[in-house]
């Protein structure tokens, strides 16, 4: 994957709008009610932006492969927000390294703890965080989606 450069990019970007609508629809697909963004918090990525957050597009050549988001709260604390791959590119180590620059984003930012959520009809996603050195928690938000928590300490 070292033919792969991953940009911050605005969450309305249109690279970043396309990725952000496959991760939309594999949700939908995926989850036994389906998906609307729309009822997810943050539902336009307002806090994925400088100087609270950030929001990255993996790329190979100019195509987008994949998506993370961080989400600043102001306060020392931030949320990883919609990562996805896309399936062509899945296998090959890319959300490591969406994660891994959330974190250096997360650190330049300040903040110190890292929260994110996920659902249990995405196993492969629990799985990574496990591995990446998150620790599963309580509920922390009143999202409708989720139903597995996790943290990490960053900073």
């Amino acid at each position: 994957m070292s033919d792969v450069t991953i940009l911050e990019r605005d969450p309305k970007d249109p690279d970043a709008i396309r990725c952000l609508t496959a991760y939309y629809a594999e949700l939908e697909r995926r989850f036994e009610r389906g998906f609307d963004v729309n009822l997810s918090r943050d539902p336009d990525a307002d806090d994925m932006r400088d100087p609270k957050g950030a929001f990255f597009v993996a790329y190979r050549g100019p195509t987008p492969l994949g998506c993370v988001g961080l989400k600043g709260w102001g306060d020392g604390q931030g949320e990883i927000k919609r990562l996805w791959v896309s399936e062509t590119a899945r296998g090959l180590g890319l959300a490591t390294r969406l994660m891994d620059r959330c974190d250096a984003a997360a650190r330049d930012l300040g903040i110190k703890v890292l929260r994110l959520d996920t659902n249990s009809a995405l196993p492969e996603a629990a799985r990574l965080y496990e591995k990446l050195g998150w620790a599963e928690i309580e509920r922390f938000n009143d999202d409708p989606y989720p139903d597995l928590f996790f943290e990490k300490w960053v900073g």
